[in-house]
């Protein structure tokens, strides 16, 4: 099958009609030629609502991480966002609901494999870390830390939503040695 027709198939998804809230509407973007994958956790409430990936406060944080201005980041053939799950899975106790797995079971090796092109992953949050990486370390906060072990072409990243605000501040690390080498490698994946 064609990135086309999966991308098809992947928008018109219904494999967790009524199971999650709201409508079912799959978020994501790619294309061949994209060089930088976004590999995210799952669409969240305003996300699902206005269709496109990273519509928020998050993603005015992980644009500003990365170095790039919003039509490079909405640019497919630059920059693909496959988030874990497609749709918004629903809010717990203490924030968004897991992203179901049967979305990742169903459509990320078949997407993934169709972008050859791609020179830079980064992983964002536990779930994502959990299926890009073999040797993640035991917490997030080790992980990112650690983000040099994965190579030049992988980079772990926490969650650009404002409630890691708490995280970022207690892990001033974070801004002062990864966003520099995060932005580097941006530019660098990026250019021709």
């Amino acid at each position: 099958m064609t990135l086309d027709a999966l991308l098809s198939s992947a928008r018109s998804c219904r494999l967790c009609a009524g199971t999650i809230p709201g409508p079912i509407r799959p978020v994501l973007q790619a294309h061949r030629s994209a060089r930088v994958l976004i590999a995210g956790q799952a669409p969240g409430r305003k996300v699902q609502e206005s269709g496109v990936p990273f519509d928020d406060a998050s993603g005015e944080r992980l644009r500003d991480w990365m170095g790039v201005d919003r039509e490079t980041f909405y640019d497919p053939e630059r920059v693909a966002i496959l988030p874990m799950a497609f749709c918004y899975p629903g809010t717990g106790t203490s924030g968004d609901l897991p992203p179901p797995p049967i979305c990742a079971e169903t459509w990320r090796a078949k997407l993934l494999t169709e972008l050859s092109a791609l020179r830079l992953t980064l992983v964002i949050g536990q779930y994502a870390i959990g299926w890009h990486l073999d040797t993640p370390h035991k917490t997030l906060t080790k992980t990112v830390r650690h983000w040099r072990d994965f190579g030049p072409s992988t980079i772990p990243l926490p969650h650009p939503s404002p409630r890691n605000n708490i995280w970022l501040s207690k892990n001033s690390w974070f801004a002062d040695s990864l966003l520099p080498e995060l932005r580097k490698r941006i530019a660098a994946a990026l250019s021709d």
